[in-house]
């Protein structure tokens, strides 16, 4: 577990879990990144470039930032952004989100494909939001993002891996770090997350939203690392009918 790394864009993280910084009060940040051990903290450039209670002063040092295109509706807007926070000292991290639906917040993946071709070009290391599709994965993996992070429930819901079933089929069959962002409501659902083999799981409101946030935070972390360590032990076989004693039966039992 100790040289279990996660790469992105060349750089090597040991923590598998990314923390989102929206909906905290800028004070529990700090002790929220603490707790859940994260190495990547996302933070939307207005935050960041805010006058009054800058984000920056609340994040740990030593911790890599993960601005995101929050806000943008085109893939225009979302490039704009993205050049913006490298402008701003931000470095080359960028969680590209393009949202043009306003009830259901679902990224919009053709634009997202199109700014990732864009940003890759320009050095960014591109980490794309986008709802889970194949073709759509696919599509930014040749576009040069440097990891793929499909939804696994509409952002802020709570709801956990309402998309599990397709998540896993872009895990099995793009060979990039799938990081699987938004609706991941409950440590045990970042945990199968991680049992499924997703490269890390990224968490805000359900750490924010917490009656307590350093102990929810710590609860992430724990079951992050305990998913990644099941699924490189490699989980035991599922019967699909009938059942198998774990023990020997024989010599004590008789058939009557």
């Amino acid at each position: 577990m100790q040289e279990d790394k996660l790469i992105l864009g060349g750089c090597s993280f040991s923590s598998r879990f990314i923390l989102g910084s929206g909906k905290y009060s800028l004070p529990l940040i700090k002790a929220a990144a603490e707790q859940a051990g994260a190495q990547i903290i996302t933070l939307a450039l207005r935050r960041a470039q805010s006058q009054q209670n800058n984000i920056l002063d609340f994040i740990p040092s030593g911790i890599t930032l993960l601005p995101n295109t929050s806000g943008a509706r085109t893939a225009e807007e979302a490039i704009r952004i993205a050049r913006l926070a490298r402008a701003c000292g931000c470095g080359d991290f960028i969680k590209l989100e393009i949202i043009r639906d306003s009830k259901y917040l679902l990224p919009d993946n053709q634009a997202t494909i199109r700014a990732t071709e864009i940003l890759a070009k320009e050095g960014f290391i591109v980490m794309p939001y986008m709802y889970p599709d194949l073709n759509t994965a696919r599509d930014l993996r040749d576009a040069g993002a440097a990891s793929i992070m499909p939804l696994g429930a509409p952002i802020g819901s709570n709801k956990g891996l309402a998309t599990r079933d397709f998540i896993k089929i872009i895990i099995d069959e793009i060979a990039l770090p799938v990081i699987v962002d938004a609706g991941i409501g409950r440590p045990s659902q970042a945990c199968e997350a991680m049992e499924m083999g997703a490269a890390a799981v990224m968490a805000n409101t359900a750490i924010a939203t917490a009656g307590d946030i350093p102990l929810m935070a710590a609860a992430f972390k724990q079951a992050v690392e305990a998913g990644r360590a099941a699924y490189l032990a490699g989980p035991g076989r599922v019967l699909e009918q009938g059942a198998a004693a774990s023990s020997p039966l024989t010599g004590f039992l008789e058939d009557r």
